[in-house]
């Protein structure tokens, strides 16, 4: 039963950012509005410590356009992932579709829920009452932990207080976030957003009594949690490499499902191996926790990495050399056992860019070029020292126009990168690799990781004489003159003539 908007209730129950009825009296902002248009006009809804909120853990300098599909794609994965989890979107239809579209070609098998609005409902609330309602409605404890709620860039815009839903129903949690684009700059950080507000609730949760333990119990060995989406070998990887040292790998967040984030915080440590989750290292600091940046990839990112958990669990130094000495050597064999030879310009949005680039570094390989959609946060502090000792220059907020130019400069003998970056290269006969499907999508941690990204680059670069073989073949076809639809051979048009005037052009009226 939808339950009705009652203004003073609202302004009671959160008077520091009251709803500015004013500011929504007037035909809703539509996406074509503009960042600078819609933010105005959230500010003047009441969204200002939002937004504020936003700015701060997501900086945007240099660049604010970095590479990136819809931003809320980000929360929507991490909430279709969970278990005993449902999503429902508020926002335009348009847009709407665009992601459940996009989410299902990446693998999600459930709905979405979709609360439509129009400018009537928009701007009188009546949207907010449909969403509690359809809440209401879908808050069944035998089938979910919690429901997700995502305001997209409309009903951001326009103020829908998802803060003033309720936060929990039957048993079954209810959590509203914002993910407007003109807030939030990539899909990447937007899984921070879900997970830090998840994390959030869940601190909470275990602060007032006894929670749920996780599917598989408690580690028996102090556990370090790890932060970011990764390969799913890697986290047995890192348990691997843990293992010598006493500990054992704990949840990767984002979880599969919400007793997981109780592991999560119980952990000893946090290994944030994807460096922009900044809300969720706020949750995990805030329970206490050490943050401990990078990862353990390639040789020297292995030896350090390990070193700094070791110091944030406080495992003796002599524990900490004898792990070095045990695993380094493995790792050290597979990068030279899978040499590369090439210069390369690397690029993408996942957050692991600089990762990957230290991993390609001690294979050998010359890393002309690194762009990262991602900011420039304390995490990856040491990737961007270790790189640029090398020679390495790396773009934070990196743009299309800036992968581009690095590959028109540097002239690169593999691409690594976005869509648009690989076709520009495939275009120009030089071999290229799309970042998130051929290289994220792969291990990178310990020595499995070194062959596996070795092989696939290597495959890569051998390609290059069969482009330059087609790039001939094809060399002019569709083109110029030759480009269109024609009935015969297509010949080059001669120039037009010109015709003199009769008269001097001064003496013409």
């Amino acid at each position: 039963m939808a339950v009705a908007l009652d203004i003073a209730d609202l302004r009671a129950r959160r008077p520091a950012e009251p709803v500015n009825l004013a500011a929504i009296q007037g035909d809703g902002l539509g996406c074509h509005a503009g960042r600078d248009a819609m933010r105005a006009a959230a500010e003047a809804a009441g969204m200002s410590r939002t937004l504020e909120q936003l700015k701060q853990d997501y900086p945007t300098g240099p660049h604010d356009q970095p590479q990136s599909m819809c931003p809320a794609f980000g929360s929507l994965r991490v909430g279709l992932r969970m278990r005993r989890t449902m999503t429902i979107l508020s926002g335009s239809a348009c847009c709407v579709y665009g992601l459940t579209f996009t989410s299902h070609f990446y693998g999600a098998r459930r709905s979405v829920g979709y609360v439509p609005f129009n400018s009537e409902t928009l701007v009188t609330g009546k949207l907010f009452e449909d969403i509690r309602e359809a809440v209401h409605a879908s808050a069944r404890p035998e089938a979910y932990d919690a429901i997700v709620v995502i305001n997209l860039c409309v009903p951001t815009a326009s103020g829908v207080p998802l803060r003033l839903l309720p936060k929990e129903i039957d048993g079954v949690r209810v959590i509203g976030i914002d993910v407007p684009g003109f807030g939030v700059p990539t899909h990447a950080e937007a899984k921070d957003v879900l997970a830090g507000a998840m994390l959030a609730f869940a601190r909470r949760e275990a602060e007032h009594g006894p929670v749920q333990a996780p599917r598989g119990g408690r580690s028996e060995r102090p556990a370090v949690a790890l932060l970011g989406e990764m390969f799913p070998a890697d986290p047995v990887v890192i348990g691997g490499l843990l293992e010598p040292l006493g500990l054992a790998a704990g949840p990767v967040v984002p979880t599969r499902e919400w007793r997981e984030l109780y592991g999560a915080l119980d952990a000893a440590a946090v290994a944030a191996i994807h460096p922009f989750y900044t809300a969720s290292v706020r949750e995990f600091e805030a329970a206490g926790r050490p943050v401990v940046g990078s990862a353990p990839v390639g040789h020297d990112g292995t030896a350090d990495w390990l070193a700094a958990i070791g110091n944030a669990c406080d495992v003796k130094r002599e524990t900490v050399a004898a792990a070095q000495n045990r695993l380094l050597p493995a790792i050290r064999g597979a990068l030279a056992a899978a040499p590369i030879r090439g210069r390369i310009t690397l690029s993408g949005y996942e957050g692991s860019e600089l990762l990957v680039a230290r991993l390609l570094v001690e294979s050998g390989a010359e890393v002309a070029y690194v762009g990262t959609a991602c900011p420039r946060t304390p995490w990856s502090e040491s990737d961007r020292v270790w790189l640029e000792e090398r020679g390495v220059p790396i773009r934070y907020r990196a743009s299309l126009e800036d992968d581009l130019a690095a590959f028109h400069e540097y002239r690169p003998d593999l691409a690594i990168g976005t869509t648009p970056v690989v076709q520009r290269a495939k275009e120009a006969g030089t071999p290229a690799l799309y970042f998130t499907n051929l290289i994220s999508a792969r291990p990178l941690m310990g020595a499995a990781g070194a062959g596996s990204l070795a092989r696939i680059v290597n495959a890569a670069l051998a390609n290059r004489p069969r482009f330059d073989a087609m790039r001939a073949f094809f060399e002019g076809v569709g083109t110029g003159h030759a480009s269109g639809i024609w009935q015969e051979v297509p010949r080059a048009k001669a120039a037009p003539k010109v015709q003199a005037p009769e008269k001097p052009i001064g003496e013409m009226a």
